[in-house]
């Protein structure tokens, strides 16, 4: 096999997102499927990964189409297509980025729930702490939403992480990134309540040092906050449909219509681009246009 074979390349390319990207696994085998469909394409046009053009990037846009691949799954998948030509040029197998023309398809405009600060205070004033899991379950939302966390990353999250003092917990997000992230008193103080609680667990060896656990002693799944969420907003006579996800939106929301610098709400959120930070200043101005269509004096009816 000589050592530029396409093969011989994306190993390469695998080897690069795994030790230089720091990616997961689960990410890998996702970037590894994704590019299966280029190689194929291009095995079928009979050509190399080193001779496509922008106009066979048109034909393989196509055919991704006529495959019934939906538009968000296209737009994932040139988005690995233009990330590994990005590769190709920085390691000096192509002189010029073909995919820097492509165009993305059109994804439809679906804004995500949130909730408002009024509404997480309902969801948790309706905990019954009197049941063994009631300290811990009002931590786990309030953290999600004062912190803005991915599910994953509360799962995960370390006592040894928690600096109370500076008031910041330090967070490994997607692709082993590392970022800080300020924690509230309110946070904190939920934190200790439940403390109370876990100093009277057997905690499971190898367990001792994550803030969440089960009644067994280990770490939760994001499955079961999930379940726990869902639940206690029904129990709240919350009707919107929500997910741990949706407290995540409801933080960087509110942060926005608190005058927050965008640039500063991505590194809370630990987002690679601004590109999907951006999508809460859509969610600002739709909920801005309800207010003003529900309390106007020029829009309400006599």
């Amino acid at each position: 096999m000589s050592k530029n074979s396409a093969e011989n390349v994306v190993r390469k390319y695998m080897q690069y997102l795994k030790l230089e990207r720091n990616y997961t696994q689960n990410t890998l085998e996702a970037y590894r499927h994704d590019l299966e469909w280029l190689l194929r394409f291009c095995k079928a046009e009979q050509i190399s990964v080193f001779d496509v053009t922008i106009d066979h990037l048109h034909a393989y846009a196509a055919q991704l189409h006529e495959h019934g691949i939906g538009a968000r799954s296209q737009a994932r998948i040139l988005s690995g297509t233009r990330a590994f030509f990005r590769y190709l040029v920085l390691e000096d197998y192509l002189q010029q980025d073909p995919t820097e023309l492509l165009e993305w398809p059109t994804l439809p405009q679906h804004l995500p729930e949130v909730l408002t600060t009024a509404e997480v205070d309902q969801i948790e004033a309706s905990i019954d702490l009197s049941h063994p899991q009631g300290h811990r379950n009002r931590a786990i939302i309030e953290v999600l939403f004062s912190c803005g966390l991915r599910v994953s990353e509360l799962v995960n999250l370390q006592i040894s992480n928690i600096f109370e003092e500076e008031r910041f917990i330090r967070i490994l997000g997607k692709g082993r990134k590392e970022r800080l992230v300020p924690i509230s008193e309110r946070a904190l103080k939920e934190i200790h309540l439940w403390y109370a609680d876990r100093n009277l667990m057997d905690i499971k060896p190898g367990e001792e040092d994550y803030v969440f656990l089960n009644r067994r002693g280990s770490r939760l799944t994001r499955t079961m906050i999930l379940i726990m969420i869902k639940e206690q907003a029904a129990q709240a006579g919350i009707t919107k449909t929500i997910s741990p996800h949706t407290l995540r939106h409801s933080f960087a929301t509110e942060l926005l219509k608190g005058g927050a610098d965008l640039r500063v709400i991505q590194a809370m959120l630990g987002h690679e681009g601004i590109r999907t930070t951006e999508m809460y200043t859509h969610i600002d101005t739709t909920m801005l246009r309800e207010e003003i269509l529900s309390h106007h004096p020029r829009n309400i009816k006599k």
